[in-house]
C-alpha cells in the first residue's frame, strides 16, 4: 500500500507539474512577444533608457505574478487530484475490511460455520482475513466442545439420579431386610459415583482456570505417596508396579500435582489386565512417565482421550468406575502448571503418558 500510494501521488504530481510548466512557458512567451525589448513588426524599438527600465520592471513583475498563479493552481490541482484518487483507491483497497466487518456483525452461535474466505494476493488484508477465519475455527471448536461437555455432563449426572430414583420406587415398594440392604448398597455406590464426578468437574474447572500461587513442591514425595495409596488397587487388579524416581522440586500446587499423578497411576492400573504391569518413572528434570500394559489403543484415537467424557468405546458409558475425566484433568492440571503432556499408544498394548513440568528455580 505504501508503494501504491507513493507511486500514484508521484505520478499525479509529475503530470500536473509538467502541465503547469507548459502553461507557464506559453505565458512567458506571450509576455516576451509583447515586451518593448522585442518590439512589434513595423515599429521601431524604444530607445529611451527610462522607458526601457520601466518596461523591464513591468515584465519581471508580470512574470513573477504569473508564476505565483501557476504555482497556486498547480498545488490546488495536485491536492484535489491526490485526494480524489486516494479516496477512490482506498475504497477499493478497504473493500475486504468491509467484508470482514460485515461477517463479524453477522456472526452468532448459529453462524459460526461462516468464513470470510478472502481471495487475492498475500497482503496485509489477506493475512487479516485468514487470521480471522482461523480464530473462527478455534471458536467453533470451543463451542462444539462446550456443548458436548454440557451434554455429557448432564447425562453422567442424570444416570445415577435415575438409578437411585428407580431403586427407591421399585426396591422399597415391598421392602424386606435383604432388599433394603441391596438397595442401600446400590444407593451408596451411585452416590459415591456422583461425588467422584462432581469432584472431577471441580478439579477440571480449577485446572482450566489456573493456579492462584506457585510454591516449591517435592514431586518425588508426591509421586511416592500416590504409589503407596494405589498399592491396594494394584493388588486387587493383579497389576505389578515398577517405580523409579529421582529427587526433583517443581513449582506449583501440591494438592493438584498429587491429583495429576493419582489420575495417571489410577488409569494405568484400571485400564490394564490381570498380570499386567505399570511403570512409573520420575527424572531429575521433572519428567514423569507412566506406562502400562493393557488393551491395544488405536494410535489415531489417543488424542481423544484428553477430551472430557471421552472413552475408547463411547462418549458416555455410564461406567461406575469413572466418568472419562481422568486424562482431561491431567491435561488441564499440566497446562495450569505451565508444562506439557503427550500420550503414545504402545505396540504391545497399553498407553505411555509423559508429563513435563517446569523445575522450580534454586533458592
Amino acid at each position: 500500500m505504501t508503494l501504491l500510494y507513493g507511486g500514484i501521488f508521484t505520478t499525479v504530481a509529475l503530470a500536473v507539474l509538467l502541465g503547469a510548466q507548459q502553461i507557464q512557458q506559453i505565458i512567458v512567451g506571450q509576455k516576451v512577444q509583447d515586451s518593448p525589448f522585442v518590439g512589434n513588426p513595423g515599429t521601431a524599438p524604444l530607445q529611451d533608457p527610462a522607458v526601457l527600465a520601466k518596461a523591464q520592471a513591468d515584465l519581471e513583475r508580470t512574470l513573477i505574478n504569473s508564476q505565483r498563479v501557476v504555482t497556486v493552481v498547480t498545488l490546488v490541482l495536485i491536492t484535489v487530484l491526490a485526494f480524489a484518487v486516494c479516496f477512490w483507491l482506498t475504497g477499493r483497497l478497504l473493500r475486504p475490511v468491509h467484508r470482514i466487518t460485515t461477517t463479524a456483525r453477522r456472526l452468532s452461535l448459529s453462524t459460526l460455520h461462516e468464513r470470510i474466505a478472502l481471495t487475492g494476493p498475500r497482503d496485509e488484508l489477506k493475512e487479516l482475513a485468514d487470521t480471522f477465519d482461523a480464530m473462527l475455527d478455534r471458536l467453533e471448536q470451543a463451542v462444539d466442545s462446550q456443548r458436548r461437555f454440557v451434554a455429557n455432563a448432564s447425562h453422567e449426572l442424570r444416570t445415577p439420579l435415575a438409578i437411585q430414583r428407580t431403586a427407591i420406587e421399585v426396591g422399597l415398594a415391598d421392602p424386606t431386610p435383604e432388599k433394603v440392604a441391596r438397595i442401600r448398597a446400590e444407593l451408596l455406590r451411585n452416590t459415591l459415583r456422583s461425588e467422584r464426578l462432581i469432584e472431577g468437574l471441580l478439579v477440571l474447572a480449577q485446572g482450566e482456570r489456573g493456579l492462584d500461587a506457585h510454591l516449591p513442591v517435592d514431586l518425588e514425595a508426591v509421586v511416592e505417596q500416590v504409589i503407596e495409596d494405589h498399592l491396594p488397587l494394584a493388588v486387587r487388579h493383579g497389576v505389578a508396579l515398577d517405580v523409579r524416581t529421582k529427587p526433583v522440586v517443581v513449582s506449583g500446587d501440591e494438592v493438584l500435582l498429587g491429583r495429576l499423578a493419582a489420575n495417571l497411576v489410577h488409569n494405568a492400573i484400571r485400564h490394564n489386565h490381570p498380570g499386567g504391569h505399570v511403570t512409573v518413572e520420575l527424572s531429575s528434570d521433572a519428567v514423569l512417565a507412566v506406562r502400562n500394559s493393557g488393551p491395544r489403543v488405536p494410535p489415531e484415537r489417543v488424542a481423544e482421550l484428553f477430551q472430557p467424557f471421552r472413552r475408547l468405546n463411547a462418549d458416555r458409558t455410564g461406567s461406575a468406575d469413572g466418568a472419562g475425566l481422568g486424562l482431561s484433568i491431567v491435561a488441564a492440571l499440566v497446562h495450569a502448571h505451565g508444562g506439557a503432556v503427550r500420550a503414545q499408544a504402545q505396540p504391545e498394548g497399553g498407553l505411555a503418558v509423559t508429563v513435563t513440568l517446569p523445575v522450580a528455580p534454586a533458592a
